[in-house]
């Protein structure tokens, strides 16, 4: 059944559908995803035009920057559906009209589109321009519809050698359920401090399993020594539509020393596999360590077009950014001790 751009503008369970349906499958579009961000202050409202036989749309999220009149418009991997080169003029209109009605400064889009001189090209042409990322600006993605052997294959030596060994110094993997998010919160936050990153509040992952678990798009995966029964390693799996994204993690420094994680994430491909998803988003190559051990794990690796503005009100805009700034300075100020990702031992 070929859905309209309207439908998806008005009924849930039709954007969701399509969402989960479409070439680029994103938790970050889903109406879940913007029942968690609303404790946050967030709301949200959808836009969608027709392009040809089908449809391209993106699901809105609004903060209101109080006591300022003004809002921010975010698109977290979207739009999605039809080609972005194709529809992004029709889109852009539709968009800026929808921005002005709700009075937001600006918008910012991240499409999980890869990156191309014509795209940005275009987004330049429609009024767009080159804003800070918020979501990883490259990753790998894993076929895992492939017979089990071929994604084995596919793996680095060196990491397949790592999980054999893991393996052999007593380390296992079991799926938990919600019951044990304290253990991931605190393996996942004891690797967040020595890397040298702030931590969420350990609600952000509450609020995210009772939104999301029941949909059955999310999954709890622990790697544990046998001898002892501890976890050492942890994953927190986020799936939307054939894709499971490799989300939150965190390993302990026994499970560093069993190369716990290496067991763990072969452990999440493969069963990812079984429960019958056929990509595994690696999300994120962010440091070249992390980068060097996810791209073990094979996977094409992605170079996405990156961050966009779209600039609605221009006096919006330029209040927003003196208070996002005071905002970010305090920030730098009150993480000073915790947040430095960029130092030499993170």
């Amino acid at each position: 059944m070929t859905v309209t751009a309207k439908e998806l503008v008005r009924d849930d369970a039709a954007w969701e559908a399509f969402v989960a349906a479409s070439a680029t499958p994103t938790h970050l579009q889903t109406t879940a995803w913007a029942a968690i961000k609303r404790p946050n202050g967030w709301g949200a409202f959808r836009v969608a035009v027709p392009a040809g036989k089908e449809v391209l749309g993106a699901q809105v999220l609004v903060q209101r920057a109080r006591p300022l009149p003004y809002g921010i418009g975010y698109i977290p991997r979207g739009p999605v559906g039809a080609d972005l080169l194709e529809a992004l003029p029709a889109f852009t209109e539709r968009l800026r009209t929808g921005a002005r009605a709700r009075r937001l400064g600006y918008v910012r889009i991240e499409p999980e589109a890869e990156l191309s001189p014509e795209l940005r090209a275009l987004l330049r042409q429609e009024g767009w321009r080159p804003a800070p990322h918020v979501q990883p600006e490259s990753t790998h993605i894993i076929d895992i519809g492939r017979p089990e052997e071929e994604v084995w294959a596919g793996i680095h030596r060196k990491a397949r050698q790592s999980v054999t060994k893991s393996e052999r110094l007593g380390v296992r993997v079991v799926e938990a359920g919600g019951s044990r998010l304290g253990d991931f919160y605190t393996i996942h936050t004891d690797a967040m401090v020595r890397a040298g990153i702030a931590a969420r509040a350990d609600r952000t992952y509450q609020d995210m399993w009772e939104q999301l678990a029941p949909r059955g798009m999310a999954r709890l995966l622990f790697a544990e020594a046998t001898d002892t029964g501890d976890p050492i390693a942890t994953l927190f799996l986020v799936s939307c539509g054939p894709r499971v994204v490799d989300l939150y993690g965190g390993t302990t420094a026994e499970g560093a020393r069993r190369r716990a994680n290496y067991l763990l994430k072969w452990e999440a491909i493969k069963r990812s596999r079984e429960w019958g998803f056929t990509e595994y988003d690696l999300w994120g190559l962010p440091r070249e360590g992390i980068a060097r051990f996810k791209s073990g794990f094979g996977g094409r690796e992605i170079h996405y077009i990156g961050a966009w503005d779209l600039v609605v009100d221009r006096v919006g805009r330029a209040l927003l950014d003196t208070g996002m700034a005071a905002r970010d300075r305090y920030r730098r100020w009150r993480y000073r001790d915790v947040h430095r990702p960029d130092a030499a031992d993170a």
